[in-house]
This record gives C-alpha cells, sequence and structure tokens, in this order.
C-alpha cells in the first residue's frame, strides 16, 4: 500500500459536487473508494466514513420532507444538512491532509 494524501483529500472535497452535477457527490467519492481501498493508505477508512456520512445525510433528507408540513420544522431540517454537506467535506478535507482521522458528525455507521 502506498501513501496518498492528496488522493484523500480530493475524495473528501469530491463531495462538493452535488453543488455543481447533484449526484457526483456520491458517485465519485464511492467509485475512488472501491477502486482504490486496497491500494491507498487509510482510503478505506475515510471512504467508509464518507459513504457512512452520505447514506445518513440522505436519510436525514428523507426525514425532514414530512416535517416541511409540521410547522416549517423540515425547512429548518434542510438548511442544517445543507451546511453540513458543505462543511464537513472540507473540514474532513483538511483532516486527510494531516493525517488525522475521518470525523463526520451524526453518521450512521453502516459501514464499519
Amino acid at each position: 500500500m502506498k501513501k496518498n494524501k492528496q488522493l484523500l483529500v480530493i475524495t473528501h472535497l469530491s463531495q462538493l459536487l452535488d453543488f455543481i452535477t447533484g449526484i457526483g457527490g456520491l458517485i465519485v467519492p464511492l467509485l475512488l473508494w472501491a477502486v482504490k481501498k486496497d491500494e491507498v493508505l487509510g482510503m478505506d477508512k475515510h471512504g467508509k466514513a464518507i459513504i457512512n456520512f452520505r447514506i445518513s445525510m440522505f436519510l436525514y433528507v428523507l426525514l425532514c420532507i414530512p416535517l416541511v408540513l409540521l410547522f416549517g420544522l423540515g425547512l429548518l431540517g434542510f438548511v442544517v444538512i445543507g451546511i453540513f454537506y458543505f462543511i464537513f467535506p472540507i473540514i474532513n478535507a483538511v483532516k486527510a491532509s494531516n493525517n488525522e482521522e475521518p470525523s463526520y458528525p451524526l453518521s450512521i455507521q453502516f459501514f464499519s
């Protein structure tokens, strides 16, 4: 296995493609993780953290949809999730460049 901090950073930042393409923020990190998890040191851990985060945020979005009808609470949820989608990939890209563990709050551990 080789060390490639740049690829780990790119994998985290590729989630921001959602703001440009709509769905690229899930597909690109998933592909990078699937292809490079056995070649790049730390890719398996970072990739699993990203996929867990993405699946968790998707479920939270689904929960917010019916909450829109309940006093507009879902709208607040959408705003918070949007902030999470933007901020935490950047924070974890910096962590990856500093050889730190990825940390995505409110992530459900589907893959461990």
